[in-house]
């Protein structure tokens, strides 16, 4: 069997198998996309939205370049492409968010694991590129993330530094004009996700102490009084293999916190049980689907309404070229429905079957029109799926 023959048997297997799994759930979903694409050209792993020029349009920004709503013009943002890797993007992860308070939005980009961290200042209208500024030149993990650490309103970055094997929290610049983001160590032990491409990173109440706390598939860092002390204190816990995106959610509401994360490179998605035994906590890992693999980022949002989060993945095409489980099979995007209860239900909904989710996507209400609509930006290009009512 040649290779096209053999990815249209597999195509044709796995939309076969998914679409019975899917009918055998009881379900009513009002829920439905309209597929835009914005390029089929690879450029990012990573994509961000936000309003680019203030026309109070949201835009896109995707690798080097920002699409303008609502025509998706494409404009170039930089051309910087250090050290690539072949088959890869030097844009592994975006984020946009005003850095110097100057009312215009800018571009956070990681390159690939390990290398720089930089963000781009928008050059308030002007036809030119954008200035490039490092904030750290080792930066790893393979899923940083981009949250209020002390709680100012403002978005700061956790991740680590390979060359000096920490992990930390970037304060974000405050001030007018300010562009210094200011470093604090949450952990100085070597062992604990400090390699490069580290997999799996979270940020949630594991305790229910009112603080938010890091996490990693080994454990959590629990958030002290004053997150700009040094350093955090680690609690050790089993949330199973290797992953992308890590949530605390009450699944079971049981009152109290459990972990759900999914399998960066191979086939999982799964939910930790916390169970306690007096003050000590163990984990129960269950398993909420396995009909696709490379589930490299997942969000958690609402996409029904009905007061739940529910969660939205899919698969990072390609993402070792063709040497990972399952990377022949179609580039999906699912949302699954959340039930809560003593016997959760996580109830799969497809969104698309030739896209995909790369590293970081995004769920907004791009158009506000009041749906949530999908973003993404992949090896199969960059793609908006707009909600439906």
């Amino acid at each position: 069997m040649n290779t096209p023959q053999r990815l249209l048997c597999t195509f044709t297997i796995f939309s076969t198998l998914l679409s019975t799994a899917c009918s055998a759930q009881t379900t009513s979903s009002a829920v439905s996309f309209k597929k835009h694409v914005i390029s089929d050209v690879f450029t990012s792993e990573g994509v961000a939205t936000g309003d680019v020029n203030n026309d109070g349009l949201n835009d896109i920004l995707a690798g080097p370049f920002w699409y303008e709503a609502p025509g998706w013009k494409q404009h170039r943002i930089h051309a910087d492409t250090a050290n690539p890797v072949p088959g890869y993007s030097t844009s592994f992860l975006n984020y946009s968010m005003d850095v110097n308070s100057d009312g215009w939005l800018d571009m956070i980009r990681f390159d690939q694991p390990g290398a720089f961290c930089d963000w781009y200042e928008n050059p308030k209208g002007v036809n030119k590129p954008w200035a490039r500024h490092i904030i750290l030149a080792t930066a790893g993990n393979e899923t940083p993330l981009l949250v209020d650490v002390d709680g100012d309103g403002r978005p700061d970055l956790i991740c680590n530094d390979t060359e000096k094997k920490q992990m930390l929290w970037l304060k974000a610049p405050s001030a007018k004009a300010d562009t210094n983001w200011q470093r604090i160590v949450i952990s100085n032990d070597s062992t604990l996700a400090t390699h490069r491409y580290t997999h799996g990173l979270g940020w949630g109440d594991v305790n229910q102490d009112g603080k938010n706390d890091v996490i990693i598939k080994d454990g959590w860092w629990q958030s002290p009084g004053d997150v700009m002390q040094s350093p955090w204190v680690f609690h050790p816990a089993d949330f199973g293999e290797e992953c992308s995106n890590m949530f605390v959610l009450d699944v079971d509401e049981d009152g109290d916190m459990d972990i759900i994360s999914s399998s960066a490179h191979n086939y999982g998605i799964w939910w930790h049980e916390q169970q306690k035994n007096g003050n000590a906590a163990s984990w129960v890992t269950h398993e909420i689907s396995k009909a696709f693999s490379q589930t490299h980022a997942m969000i958690m949002q609402d996409m029904n309404g009905d007061g739940h989060p529910d969660l939205v993945t899919g698969k990072r095409y390609f993402a070792h070229n063709g040497n990972d489980p399952g990377e022949y099979e179609p580039a999906v995007i699912y949302w699954f429905e959340f039930k809560p209860g003593k016997t959760p239900q996580w109830i799969p909904h497809e969104v698309d079957n030739n896209s995909g989710i790369g590293n970081r996507f995004v769920v907004t209400d791009l158009n506000k029109d009041g749906l949530p609509d999908i973003v993404t930006s992949n090896k199969k290009g960059t793609y908006y799926f707009e909600g439906q009512k």
